[in-house]
Formats: C-alpha cells, sequence, structure tokens
C-alpha cells in the first residue's frame, strides 16, 4: 500500500504513532462542548443555536464549523412538529342539524344522502 501511494514505510509509522496536534486537540475539546450544549438542549438545537449559545458562553466558533462538526459525528437536530389546529369550533356559521345521529343503516335505498368534505 505504501508504494502505491508513494510513501515510505517509515514515514507511514511515524504519522501514525505521531502525537495529536495543537488543532486536533482544540478540535476534540470543541466537539465535546458541541456535544454537551446539543445534549443539555434535547437534541432540538441546531448547528445555528449551539454556535450562538456557545458564542454566549464565550467560547469564539462560527456556525459552519459546529455544522461541520455535527455532520461529521452525525448529531442532528430532532424537530418536532407543532400541532396545528384544523378545525375552528368557536365560529358564528350556522350547523346542520345531526338528523341520521349514528344510526348508519338504511333499510331501503335512498334513504340517506351522505358526503363528505
Amino acid at each position: 500500500m505504501c508504494s502505491i501511494l508513494g510513501v515510505s514505510k517509515s514515514g507511514y509509522f511515524k504519522w501514525l504513532n505521531r502525537p495529536k496536534s495543537d488543532r486536533q486537540k482544540q478540535h476534540e475539546k470543541l466537539s465535546q462542548k458541541i456535544l454537551q450544549t446539543h445534549l443539555e438542549f434535547k437534541q432540538r438545537y441546531g448547528s445555528v443555536k449551539i454556535a450562538k449559545t456557545l458564542n454566549r458562553r464565550g467560547v469564539k466558533v462560527s456556525e459552519r464549523t459546529v455544522s461541520r462538526i455535527m455532520t461529521k459525528n452525525q448529531w442532528k437536530s430532532c424537530t418536532v412538529k407543532k400541532h396545528k389546529a384544523t378545525t375552528n369550533s368557536k365560529h358564528q356559521h350556522p350547523v346542520s342539524e345531526n338528523v341520521l345521529n349514528r344510526q348508519f343503516k338504511a333499510s331501503k335505498p335512498n334513504q340517506f344522502w351522505v358526503s363528505e368534505i
């Protein structure tokens, strides 16, 4: 594999055993803070709100960096759909009488006519 990639064996093993760089350490600390904030808000906050929250707490980070880290670790915000009322019961329109009174069995054809809106 080293010959295909054009890398010496000794160079590969040096790279393999190399200690973490300062940037990698900083990235890991930032990832921990992002995860902590993500879990703190019940996984509902996305990258925009997490970045704003961390900036308010004194951790300088951009939305793009937070987004990149969240995508890499497959952390997603779980949004809950809000209940939307589709019926307006407090209206002034006339309401038809309930003639059938839930008796849906007809004894002969053309006795009941129904439709669905």
